[in-house]
């Protein structure tokens, strides 16, 4: 692939800048004139979006479209690097476009500080070439896939957690998308988030700069794209694979006999909003605020707090008196709860804690709720001096 606008001249500094570049005789001064001309828009602006926004800039991509609704917030910091501490609380779009200016002058820079639905996906996309999905939620992942597919654009993707990355280039013509490798979405609540299992702090780093590579190639016309292959990688045994990936004749998206004709409501395809898990986890009957338990307890009230997070986020902090029963052992262990208590569930942000309070329901436990926003909520309005992460 390569882009259909005219090719640019490069100016003098534009030539001294991409002087290795020019060099490559793969690339050299036409395949420059290539990146200069092409238009890429990043999904997101997190720990994938970082490495591609900061190196396809270096490499002298001309425009860079950046869509991410979110501030920097400080746990974002470890990982993700195109932001710093004195951005902590700025929208991420504006914290991206000064550090792109900084690294190279000549890139143009499009902000979209929007959450991507399909009321919004199509024109958004549509403006660009090459896009690079770097969104950390299933709703994000199928929306762009689909409207990729449907706009005939590249989807460049990357995926990371704990201590894996996976990437690939899906729905360029004749080749499989991200539904030929995952049809449907996850049950929810069986996938963690990065936020409930962590992330390596350089892994998006690593997975980013594939990513950026693909683009890269794509837009300059030069060897053979990530296509019908995903790149797996396991930081811990620092191992790479690449596995076959077919396109599926009966794909919904990209099949010889298409279903997925428009964009859908993604949120309720997978089950859970994309507006945050936070949100999510608030749900009527099933939960009470952080300072509606602070009450309780104020009264005297006793509720069982039952912490099912990790041993390690337990270490980090905890409600005092919290009971540790991770969510994963909560089938086995539920017969150490009193089926007639008040018990009063908890996370991280709520949403693991959603999943036992639905579980003990239907188990035989009435009076269990859902703390909404869990541990990190309660630390933010009820208990500051708590420890965050």
């Amino acid at each position: 692939m390569s882009t259909q606008h005219p090719l640019p001249p490069l100016s003098p500094a534009e030539l001294r800048r991409y002087g290795r570049h020019l060099l490559l005789p793969e690339l050299g001064l036409e395949g420059q004139r290539r990146l200069k001309a092409g238009r890429v828009l990043l999904v997101g602006a997190g720990g994938l979006g970082s490495p591609l926004a900061l190196y396809l800039a270096a490499a002298g991509v001309g425009t860079l479209g950046i869509a991410d609704p979110d501030v920097v917030d400080e746990t974002n910091l470890h990982r993700q690097v195109l932001h710093g501490t004195p951005q902590v609380g700025r929208p991420k779009t504006e914290s991206a476009r000064e550090t792109v200016s900084r690294i190279n002058p000549h890139v143009q820079v499009e902000l979209h500080p929007v959450r991507l639905d399909r009321s919004n996906a199509l024109a958004v996309l549509g403006g660009y070439d090459v896009v690079a999905d770097g969104s950390d939620n299933f709703p994000t992942r199928y929306l762009v896939n689909d409207a990729c597919v449907l706009l005939g654009k590249p989807d460049v993707y990357g995926s990371v957690f704990r201590f894996e990355g996976q990437a690939s280039v899906f729905a360029l013509p004749g080749g499989p998308c991200y539904r030929c490798l995952h049809p449907v979405p996850p049950p929810p609540g069986l996938v963690a988030s990065c936020a409930e299992a962590g992330v390596l702090g350089v892994l998006p780093g690593l997975i980013g700069l594939v990513q950026a590579t693909e683009v890269i190639k794509l837009l300059a016309g030069v060897g053979e794209p990530l296509a019908g292959r995903l790149l797996l990688y396991d930081a811990l045994s620092m191992t790479f694979q690449t596995l076959q990936v077919r396109r599926d004749p009966e794909c919904p998206a990209c099949g010889d006999h298409p279903q997925i004709t428009e964009l859908v409501d993604y949120e309720e395809l997978c089950g859970a909003g994309a507006a945050g898990e936070e949100a999510a986890a608030d749900v009527p009957g099933l939960s009470l605020s952080p300072g509606e338990l602070r009450a309780r307890l104020d009264r005297g009230e006793t509720p069982l707090l039952l912490d099912v997070r990790e041993p390690v986020e337990y270490q980090i902090a905890r409600l005092p008196g919290a009971r540790l029963i991770p969510l994963g052992q909560l089938p086995a262990r539920a017969g150490e709860l009193d089926p007639g208590a008040d018990i009063v569930a908890y996370c991280h942000h709520g949403q693991r804690s959603l999943e036992a309070v639905r579980y003990l329901r239907a188990a035989g436990f009435p009076r269990v709720l859902n703390l909404a926003g869990g541990i990190d909520a309660w630390a933010a309005t009820v208990d500051p001096g708590m420890p965050r992460y």
